[in-house]
């Protein structure tokens, strides 16, 4: 698995993987992180794997991540 690019953000480091068939993103806040997959077949280039990272997507993983850091304090 090799980085090959990144999508600046204030809050977030978000990452962009290469690894076999794979695209990953990952996402990290804190101690946490989420991870999504695309298929090189669906998402043919870096480029377009960014287009599908829009600030929806990015407010529904840092939502997320309110809840995980919530649940987190909970324990």
């Amino acid at each position: 698995m090799r980085i090959i690019d990144s999508i600046p953000h204030q809050s977030m480091t978000i990452s962009i993987f290469q690894m076999n068939d794979k695209y990953m993103v990952k996402f990290e806040a804190g101690p946490m992180e989420q991870t999504f997959k695309f298929l090189v077949e669906e998402v043919r280039t870096v480029e377009q794997l960014k287009e599908k990272i829009t600030a929806d997507f990015i407010e529904k993983v840092r939502l997320r991540f309110n809840d995980m850091f919530l649940q987190l304090k909970a324990v």
